[in-house]
């Protein structure tokens, strides 16, 4: 009698646990619905100078993830994906006592653009950044290049992210515009 009452207990807790958590407005970070690009916009060309990049390959997950196929041939394409390099920058921000670094400043950037396969610019070319900070101990070197390694990824990815985000408003309200 105990045993299935406490299976009762632990389910009621689960689905308890799982309405407050949707209730508050938590959802996992990765797929969603203001990022999902319309069925027109589902096929896509990369177009880069670089393609084996760490940065392109994050842009085509973050892509793929979403929905998007990637296609070999520019002309099988509904549209082009125009990327730019990434460009990483560290500046000081601070420094400490002994007039070396107490803080960083990172930023990647770069240049995106949509085009149609007849070469016309549907998302004009625009720039992406992301900036992040980061504290310095001068006595830790290769604690120090293992942190901005790290905070390299991440800063990828967020760029990926934010090009999806921004064609995949731009697609809904072109797409919105249409149907209206």
């Amino acid at each position: 009698m105990s045993l299935s009452f406490q299976r009762l207990a632990r389910l009621s807790f689960a689905l308890a646990l799982c309405g407050l958590l949707s209730a508050c407005g938590f959802q996992l970070r990765g797929n969603s619905s203001a990022t999902a690009l319309p069925e027109s916009w589902r096929s896509l060309y990369l177009d880069t100078g670089n393609p084996n990049s760490e940065f392109s390959r994050e842009v085509m997950a973050r892509f793929s993830a979403n929905g998007i196929t990637w296609v070999e041939e520019r002309e099988e394409a509904a549209f082009i994906l125009q990327l730019g390099p990434e460009n990483f920058s560290q500046r000081n921000l601070s420094l400490n006592r002994e007039a070396r670094a107490a803080e960083f400043e990172l930023t990647m950037q770069t240049r995106f653009a949509v085009l149609q396969p007849d070469n016309t610019a549907v998302i004009e070319p625009s720039g992406a950044s992301v900036v992040k900070q980061m504290e310095n101990d001068p006595r830790n070197v290769v604690g120090k290049a293992e942190e901005i390694r790290i905070l390299k990824g991440e800063m990828r990815t967020e760029l990926a992210q934010q090009i999806l985000r921004r064609i995949g408003f731009f697609a809904a309200n072109a797409a919105a515009q249409q149907a209206g």
